[in-house]
């Protein structure tokens, strides 16, 4: 096998579960400090995971490189083209001095966790996500506690761009919903720390049913995104204790805006459908 153009990330997901305890340890160190990799050897990689340098090596050959040195040069050109984004980026380093504006440090969170977003972009995985979001039969959402808000966002937005757009409730039924579901169906199921057992536990009964599987997590190894059929991630906790979901609707709208430019058509002939029963039931002041 040989590493085709694949990112380290979509590298390490589809051949994770193919890969020892010891290779795996190694695979999570390098998506948790993929720009430290680049630049040490495949000794001091083997220290900081806890294994041996023999296994380090194996794991490049697992991910289909030829040796070590094609790995960390991937690796290299993550971490370039990363810091080619980041300069690019107007600073927002004006922090005002401690204790002055405490609400100020928590959006200037979450502008570091966007900028993450836009370094981690990957504009192929969410295309696939975009068809497979337009061609479905039915469009299962979920996402439970925190993350119910952001699911039901997502599932009223998505149904002005389609039909057939089913939302789980927080704390319900979902077996219904999934009675549904065919194998032309699509599940997108929002899972971000701390992972909720139970929208695992939906996410492998969608995927027994033959289920495209899409995830919005945190990491691409997370409980579902491993299992998934198209894993979108964005982090959701940089500098505080509190888990920020600007970032997750951020990346949730990129899928909203796609149909709508990928399905123009039929998603001008249903908003003209909805003004006019909007108008006709006077549901809006203006």
């Amino acid at each position: 096998m040989k590493a085709d153009q694949s990112t380290i990330e979509q590298l390490v997901k589809g051949e994770y579960e193919g890969l020892s305890a010891a290779q795996k340890k190694v695979a999570e160190y390098l998506l948790l400090h993929p720009d430290e990799c680049a630049l040490l050897t495949a000794k001091q990689i083997s220290r900081e995971a806890g294994v041996s340098e023999t296994t380090v090596i194996r794991l490049s050959y697992a991910l289909g490189f030829g040796n070590f040195s094609e790995m960390q040069q991937r690796l290299r050109e993550r971490m370039l083209r990363s810091s080619a984004i980041i300069n690019a980026t107007p600073s927002t380093d004006s922090a005002p001095p401690d204790d002055t504006n405490v609400f100020a440090k928590v959006i200037e969170n979450d502008i570091s966790i966007l900028k993450q977003s836009l370094q981690q972009l990957n504009a192929s995985e969410l295309w696939k996500a975009v068809e497979a979001l337009i061609q479905a039969d039915h469009v299962l959402v979920a996402g439970y506690r925190a993350s119910y808000a952001a699911a039901y966002w997502f599932s009223f937005m998505l149904g002005t761009t389609r039909d057939n757009v089913l939302l789980c409730p927080s704390g319900g039924d979902d077996h219904a919903k999934l009675f549904n579901l065919t194998p032309q169906s699509v599940a997108i199921v929002i899972s971000v720390p701390r992972y909720s057992r139970e929208i695992v536990n939906l996410a492998n009964r969608a995927k027994q049913q033959n289920v495209t599987l899409i995830s919005v997590t945190d990491r691409l190894l997370s409980p579902v995104g491993r299992i998934s059929d198209i894993a979108l991630t964005t982090d959701v906790n940089v500098d505080t204790s509190m888990a920020s979901m600007s970032s997750v609707i951020s990346l949730l709208n990129l899928l909203i805006y796609g149909i709508q430019l990928k399905d123009r058509h039929r998603f001008q002939i249903r908003q003209q459908r909805l003004e006019q029963l909007y108008a006709a039931s006077e549901l809006f002041i203006e």
